[in-house]
């Protein structure tokens, strides 16, 4: 059974952690983050080609880590295979053991590295559906497979998207499709996190606060100007310069825990999804200074 299922049912503050393959073969200091986090968080998520870059599969990477001792949450998108390759995926996950399955549509190959390739998009949250009917048994013609899946399955949402109606509605159909539990964008906003809470309290789902380290009072600009449904409080801004060039990443890390352990102490949500973003190195920082 999923730890990360588990620690949803009884009631726990939940805690994952994203795990980007590298373009390449060597996996070492992804397997050495790795290490630094079994027993502080419940899974890690895995991305898929992520931004549409070129990367060691999310399958292969799962599999390395569940090796470890570390579970891990298989991302799968509609980018770029046929429903064909994603149920045969979904397949050899569920042989590995991986017991839990995120479903992206996948940023466009527009804003990758392989702009050349054809984008397939066959399905997109329709993933949901499909791995609900692999659960149950078949597959998505309906004919009967021989050993089913067992996928704990989640979404993304959010909650800073103007107008928010759109996400709650998506999260309806979500739920409908079979996710359990969402994991939002990254959001700084605490009185965000207090309206979106109120928004969502009676759905049928748990909700992971996405947690994106700043690194920079530029980085912090540049994803409130450019990244939609991303917004990054101005005092927060400020309070990144007047730490100093040198201290910008000590201070967003700690920014991170703050705004956390606040998220726990309020019960704004149902756990974290912490995105470090390159640095899974610092991940235990941000858990330390959540006090968790």
């Amino acid at each position: 059974m999923s730890k990360l299922r588990e620690a949803f049912e009884k009631g726990e503050f939940a805690i994952t952690a994203e795990m980007a393959p590298p373009k390449g073969t060597d996996l070492s200091h992804l397997a050495e983050c790795a290490k630094l986090v079994i027993g502080r968080v419940h899974a890690a998520n895995v991305t898929d080609n992520q931004s549409a870059v070129m990367r060691t599969s999310s399958l292969a990477t799962c599999k390395m880590l569940k090796d470890l001792g570390l579970e891990p949450v298989i991302q799968m998108t509609g980018r770029d295979r046929n429903r064909i390759a994603i149920e045969s995926e979904m397949l050899s996950a569920g042989f590995f053991g991986i017991d839990n399955l995120l479903a992206l549509t996948g940023d466009h190959v527009c804003v990758g590295d392989h702009k050349q390739a054809k984008p397939v998009f066959d399905l997109d949250a329709s993933i949901l559906s499909t791995a609900t009917m692999m659960n149950n048994g078949t597959d998505s013609t309906g004919l009967e497979l021989k050993g089913k899946t067992d996928f704990f399955l989640g979404a993304c949402v959010t909650p800073e998207y103007d107008p928010i109606e759109v996400q709650l509605l998506k999260m309806e159909k979500k739920i409908k499709a079979g996710a359990k539990f969402f994991q939002t964008q990254a959001v700084y906003d605490i009185e965000h996190m207090r309206k979106f809470r109120e928004l969502t309290k009676d759905m049928d789902c748990k909700v992971m606060a996405g947690i994106v380290p700043l690194k920079s009072p530029g980085m912090a600009k540049f994803m409130t100007a450019n990244v939609p449904g991303i917004f990054v409080p101005d005092d927060q801004i400020e309070r990144l310069k007047a730490a100093g060039k040198g201290n910008y990443v000590a201070e967003g890390i700690k920014m991170a825990g703050e705004f956390i352990k606040q998220l726990k102490e309020e019960n704004l949500c149902d756990g974290v999804h912490i995105m470090a973003i390159g640095a899974e190195e610092n991940v235990p920082l941000i858990l330390d200074a959540a006090g968790l």
